[in-house]
């Protein structure tokens, strides 16, 4: 007696390879528009679909390929967005063997004599089919002679042709190609939808599975449908038809996290010594110093992220031992201590990768990143400032100095009792005279602003945070908002600031003129100018200089130099 043929084994992503738009998941978008179209009958001449490996694009356009040439079973129907899969388009598109469905791989077909075949061949109506359609995969691989040998039969296709490109790098494709196309972005498919889709092939395998090992699988897959079914094919090989979560964890390489855990907390400590026989150890058990690197990182975000919303660990795919481990380290470690170790480890990891010896390198960085745990916090040093009387005082007696004319409301009132509002005040600009602002907007390089304030404010009161001010009509309309944005962000202080109607007092360019005018008639009447002026009959005085910080005379000092106002 023979022994039966035994079925020929299909890897799970050809065997659940979406037929029918219906077998696609989370993408409704798609689905809808090219259903709408063909109910309506209003296709377009090319349709471009782009995202990431694995997420369903070649096996949409052989679906939309179905549904425009799909004649149903008893071979009378028309298009259809459920196409029936008996006929004979239907059958012979599902096994890559339709004369007028033509796959091309543009990454081994990427030069103008390609592209030129096609054109060639798309003058001629479809052999048997409704439609002729090029699918054209990864079609950013063309060469920009082939894109632009294709634009003008896309531009006036013929009427029985159409076009679906395939792309995972959307922005290498030309602009004129894109706008001569309907796109569609395929989106990453969410962990959830993943996991719960994983289960129903699970179901139909007739093997089990944890739940946390199907979201893991999931959440590995990262948003790609075939990655995911590869894994999970993977998986129940692995486990004989009983996938656990701690043999997924083996299979795709995942650090114990345990490990990674404590060498992260006696990093945090410290602990240098420890830290780096940790990390050898790990490197001896073969972990590569890039990958532990990034490991690092990794967790360093996922702290950051549960101490600014701690309901994160309630993911499935956390073991209550992590999330207990995750809860107690976010909790002791500062927010800037988890963002300056992030920068760290970005800087580092780039090291790593282009070092002759990474375990090295890795070494080095978590050498720093251990000094570096030991530095107090910005936070910390404040505290720490304002329990030290001796520098408590000092702080004082500088603020004394640098404002002496600003009004306290309690002139007892110790600097620490006042940093509960305005933490270090006294390295704040203190603003008296529009002067100070014109000075203050120059060192910050804001030349426009302090041309402007120059020229045009003509102060009624002024003072640190209020400044109340008259202006002519050529002033900047938005002179207010941008003096009060600058002022807020430079003082660290809400200003009042206002434009009144009436007459201010002279602006800063007005004092100058007038200061220049006087200075000019006192100059006139020196013995020395006037013996020059009698000289040359009919010459005056027109311009002067003087070096800044330099007297013509002791009760006229220059403290400014006028003239660059």
């Amino acid at each position: 007696m023979e022994n039966e043929p035994q079925t020929k084994y299909r890897v799970l992503a050809r065997k659940y390879r979406p037929k029918v738009f219906s077998d696609l998941i989370g993408q409704e978008a798609l689905v809808r528009t090219i259903t709408n179209a063909i109910q309506k009958d209003r296709l377009a001449q090319a349709y471009i679909l782009t995202g990431i490996r694995g997420i369903g694009k070649t096996s949409s356009a052989r679906i939309i390929a179905r549904a425009l040439n799909c004649i149903g079973p008893d071979g009378k129907g028309g298009m259809t967005p459920n196409p029936c899969g008996v006929c004979k388009h239907c059958q012979d598109i599902a096994n890559d063997c339709h004369v007028d469905v033509i796959e091309i791989d543009a990454a081994s077909n990427t030069g103008v004599d390609n592209i030129r075949e096609i054109i060639e061949g798309a003058k001629y109506n479809p052999l048997s089919a409704r439609y002729k359609i090029y699918i054209i995969d990864e079609v950013h691989m063309l060469s920009k002679s082939a894109f632009n040998a294709l634009l003008k039969t896309l531009e006036e296709p013929p009427e029985r042709l159409k076009f679906i490109f395939a792309t995972t790098e959307i922005r290498k494709v030309p602009v004129t190609i894109l706008s001569r196309c309907q796109r569609f972005d395929l989106r990453r498919i969410d962990q959830k939808t993943l996991t719960d889709y994983f289960k129903t092939i699970i179901q139909k395998e007739n093997v089990t599975a944890e739940e946390e090992a199907v979201a893991l699988i999931a959440k590995a897959a990262d948003g790609s449908v075939r990655d995911g079914l590869s894994l999970l094919d993977q998986a129940i090989a692995h486990g004989n038809g009983n996938v656990t979560a701690e043999q997924v964890r083996q299979m795709i390489g995942l650090t114990d996290k345990t490990v990674l855990f404590n060498l992260y907390e006696k990093l945090m400590q410290g602990k240098i010594e420890e830290t780096l026989q940790a990390a050898e150890n790990q490197y001896n058990l073969g972990t590569d110093p890039l990958i532990l690197a990034q490991d690092l990182l990794e967790l360093t975000h996922w702290l950051t992220r549960i101490k600014i919303s701690p309901e994160l660990t309630n993911d499935i795919t956390i073991s209550e031992t992590e999330k207990e481990m995750g809860q107690k380290m976010a909790s002791s470690l500062a927010i800037s201590t988890l963002t300056r170790t992030w920068q760290m480890l970005l800087k580092g990891i780039s090291e790593i990768k282009f070092s002759e010896s990474p375990l090295k390198s890795l070494e080095m960085l978590l050498i720093r990143l251990a000094y570096a745990s030991e530095l107090p916090s910005p936070i910390e040093l404040i505290e720490e400032f304002k329990k030290n009387p001796a520098i408590t005082a000092e702080a004082q007696k500088k603020t004394e100095n640098l404002a002496p004319s600003i009004q306290t409301s309690t002139k007892t009132a110790s600097l620490s009792e006042a940093s509960s509002e305005t933490p270090l005040s006294f390295n704040r600009p203190q603003i008296q005279s529009v002067m100070d602002i014109v000075i203050l907007a120059k060192k910050a390089g804001e030349m426009l602003l302090s041309f402007n304030v120059a020229n045009f404010v003509h102060p009624i009161e002024v003072g640190m945070g209020k400044l109340h001010f008259s202006a002519p009509i050529e002033a900047p309309g938005n002179l207010c908002q941008t003096l009060r944005q600058f002022l807020d962000a430079q003082t660290g202080i809400k200003w009042d600031i206002a434009l009144v109607e009436g007459n201010g007092g002279h602006s800063i360019k007005e004092e100058a003129q007038e200061n220049k005018r006087k200075l000019k008639e006192t100059l006139s009447l020196h013995p020395l100018v006037q013996e020059v002026l009698s000289t040359f009959p009919g010459a005056k005085v027109d311009t002067f200089h003087l070096h800044k910080g330099e007297t013509f005379e002791e009760n006229m000092p220059i403290e400014r130099n006028d003239e660059e106002l």
